[in-house]
């Protein structure tokens, strides 16, 4: 037990969790890379939880960092902030939302708090819908929505929740229908649902569920959602805080795959846009931004130093495509895991789309979660120079894989190399 670990242990809560029977102290990074106190290197395939979203120490961040903090650290959203204001002109150019206003906060936990204000006072109700296994915060409002017991430490809240099939596609009662036959009955069952209630301030929906150990619908569920959503007046909050910014690959936004009927009402981002720095926010139709009727600020949110950070995380993103890096790369590496596990009986499913890739484990032999075992396959991955994330629902264990976005072809191959020694030491 380090001293560190001791002085942690004798300050902080003890439910403030910590991967690895001993911790480690990750000290510095540098592309995809970390190294710990002890000097051990790691490939990073989890990123600070999805956030390291283009690589460790970027040059183009951490001379934006620096510029800025040379000039001005703060001032608050009491005064027009030049970088604010650029950052919110190009995230509401990109969200695909019309007549976008843009309003930042410093986590994702804040940004969905904050939407869940803004549907709530435009539609003068406290019910909220959103998706069983879901994950949106740990805020007392956010945890009162979260449909994941593991995530949730009070049923207290100031909404009532009412939730949702379709956020597990190969497990619950439709697991067993087709694609087609899976949204159909997801429909279904919203539509009884909201026959016996009064209609809801908003849905909110992760397109892929982060904590609940990156399970998804099939393309267009949220989409045939929005149709009987809309003829209710309900708003669609997309919770972007792990999908966005091209994370998936094939779309920008993880609602990108449920386009057909048009963008959500809202939006929330944050993790990956300020590449560690603290940035989170809402995007929403003007209409329902402005909505409020009292004053507000943000005190933290908006920031001169994160923002230029957030602005210089961005244009790096775009200008080397990483989205197409994260859809070529992690399909590579999709389709590289998915011929490791095969050799395994205790994989259940390799799941994901770009860079956010999901291992689901079972008691082998059976179809029952393994908790112990996906402890143990992370622990073995460190032991091997590999960094990766686990999470998962009530009766699923999941090894989380999210890698910066710039990962390359050599490093994937690096990584599942690693993954295949741990899950057989795990064994």
């Amino acid at each position: 037990m380090t001293d560190l670990y001791t002085r942690h242990q004798a300050v902080l809560p003890d439910w403030l969790a910590l991967y690895y029977e001993d911790p480690i102290e990750i000290t510095h990074g540098e592309g995809r890379y970390v190294w710990d106190a002890k000097g051990n290197k790691y490939l990073d395939f989890f990123g600070g939880i999805l956030t390291t979203m283009t690589a460790h120490a970027l040059p183009e961040v951490t001379k934006a960092v620096s510029e800025q903090a040379g000039r001005i650290i703060h001032s608050s959203t009491l005064y027009l902030n030049r970088p604010m204001v650029e950052l919110a002109e190009r995230v509401a150019q990109l969200s695909g939302i019309p007549d976008a206003r843009v309003f930042f906060t410093t986590s994702g936990t804040e940004a969905n708090d904050t939407a869940l204000l803004l549907a709530t006072a435009y539609r003068r109700s406290n019910q909220i819908l959103a998706m069983r296994n879901s994950y949106h915060g740990r805020s007392f409002s956010a945890v009162g929505i979260t449909g994941n017991k593991g995530w949730s430490p009070t049923s207290l809240s100031p909404l009532q929740t009412l939730y949702v099939h379709g956020g597990v596609r190969t497990r619950g009662p439709y697991a067993g229908l087709d694609d087609a036959a899976f949204i159909e009955a997801c429909v279904q069952d919203l539509r009884d649902l909201l026959g016996h209630v009064r209609p809801p301030a908003a849905l909110i929906a992760e397109p892929i569920q982060g904590v609940g150990g990156f399970t998804a619908p099939p393309d267009g569920l949220y989409a045939a959602f929005r149709e009987v959503l809309q003829e209710h007046g309900i708003l669609w909050i997309s919770d972007e805080v792990q999908t966005g910014w091209g994370r998936t690959g094939e779309h920008f936004w993880g609602w990108g795959a449920h386009a057909a009927s048009g963008p959500p009402d809202m939006l929330t981002f944050a993790k990956g846009i300020g590449n560690g720095m603290s940035i989170g926010g809402v995007v929403a139709r003007a209409e329902i931004m402005n909505s409020l009727d009292s004053n507000s600020i943000s005190t933290f949110g908006g920031s001169p130093v994160t923002m230029a950070a957030g602005l210089a995380n961005l244009g790096y993103l775009l200008e080397h495509d990483l989205q197409g890096n994260a859809r070529r790369v992690g399909g590579l590496l999709i389709e590289r895991l998915r011929a490791v596990a095969a050799q395994f009986g205790g994989v259940r499913e390799v799941r994901g789309r770009g860079l956010m890739i999901g291992i689901e484990l079972v008691k082998p032999g059976t179809d029952r979660a393994h908790p112990e075992g996906a402890a143990a396959v992370l622990e073995a991955a460190r032991e091997e120079g590999l960094l990766i994330g686990k999470g998962g629902g009530h009766d699923t264990s999941v090894l989380r894989i999210a890698p910066p976005l710039s990962l390359t072809v050599a490093e994937a191959e690096e990584g599942a190399s690693i993954l295949e020694r741990a899950l057989r030491r795990a064994q």
